[in-house]
């Protein structure tokens, strides 16, 4: 029999799809754009998220996930089965073994919706593995031995940090700021400082090409057009890397908070392993710009950047099912 097992990193931004054997053959936005009056999907994924922001009345672009967790089942369900289909093809005999991965501080009740949703989008078994294990098995480290490691994956709705020993969670939170919140203080502070409104990708656009956390060596700039909400037209204004770090600082402080309040309930054993073996960032939200300075300055602890972070949690997904059928 012919089985294929599937890791999903099922993220407020993008779903990530890994096979074993293949590495990760998928990575979509998690945006369904359906027609409000006949309840028909129009495009999933990445179709779908060229319309955010500017579809016609009855045609609406929405993201099914909210921080993490599902927020409409019945469209999460269908962008689940249609991802699957899109990664395996029509073409298997068997249902597949799925392994999903969830925020650290879901409920039972969350965790038991992305469980029924994935078994209804064609799934024999289902597996729910916590993100920061995930990561941190992505990311390359043995977590099966007796040493601490601390693990902080910024993703779109959530961030997860965690201190891992044994194959387990040993102190972990999940904060409900991430990425999406770096989008949301550009559109507020371009709103409040100069009179702009400006749309998410927009804002989107200034993150990944000039945001910063902390003060770059040089600054950098470009122009951003957006309506000006004094006079109703179109404007463009020049914007630098400072003013962004002025509107990410209250954001990039709450995780670096986070991070803190997670090292002080850590144990002392473990607490010395990270000081030696430093903090790994995981996640599309890590690679803002002076990230990693910013969370070294305030801990004092080295840290670096997985290799790849942005599928570090699809990879970790997909090999913890490869981990679960070798315990088989």
């Amino acid at each position: 029999m012919f089985s294929t097992d599937i890791g999903i990193d099922l993220g407020t931004a993008s779903v990530l799809v890994y096979i074993k054997g293949k590495g990760v053959v998928l990575k979509e936005p998690s945006v369904v754009a359906f027609d409000r009056e006949t309840n028909k999907i129009k495009a999933i994924g990445e179709e779908a998220r060229l319309m955010l922001g500017r579809t016609p009345g009855n045609i609406v672009a929405v993201r099914p996930l909210r921080q993490g967790v599902i927020s409409n089942y019945t469209v999460t369900e269908k962008m689940l089965k249609y991802f699957i289909q899109k990664a395996v093809g029509k073409s298997r005999f068997r249902k597949p073994i799925i392994s999903v991965c969830v925020p650290s501080g879901v409920t039972e009740v969350e965790k038991k919706a992305v469980e029924d949703a994935t078994y209804q989008a064609g799934a024999r078994e289902v597996a729910i593995i916590e993100e920061p294990i995930a990561a941190a098995i992505g990311a390359g480290i043995d977590i099966s031995k007796p040493q601490g490691n601390m693990i902080v994956d910024i993703g779109g709705g959530t961030t997860d940090i965690a201190v891992i020993s044994l194959g387990g969670n040993v102190v972990s939170t999940s904060i409900k700021t991430a990425g999406d919140d770096f989008d949301e203080a550009i559109v507020k502070y371009m709103r409040q400082k100069h009179n702009l409104l400006i749309g998410d990708r927009t804002a989107e656009d200034i993150k990944i090409k000039i945001g910063s956390a902390y003060r770059r060596p040089e600054s950098v700039s470009m122009d951003v057009r957006g309506r000006n909400l004094v006079t109703g037209l179109p404007k463009t204004i020049s914007v630098t890397s400072e003013e962004t770090e002025e509107a990410l600082r209250a954001s990039t402080q709450q995780i670096v908070e986070a991070i803190h309040s997670v090292l002080e309930k850590t144990p002392p054993e473990l607490a010395a392993d990270i000081a030696d073996r430093g903090i790994v960032l995981t996640g599309g939200g890590c690679k803002l710009c002076g990230l990693e300075e910013l969370i070294e300055e305030k801990t004092g602890i080295t840290t670096m950047t997985a290799d790849d972070p942005l599928t570090a949690v699809a990879i970790g997904t997909g090999k913890y099912v490869e981990f679960l059928s070798s315990k088989k």
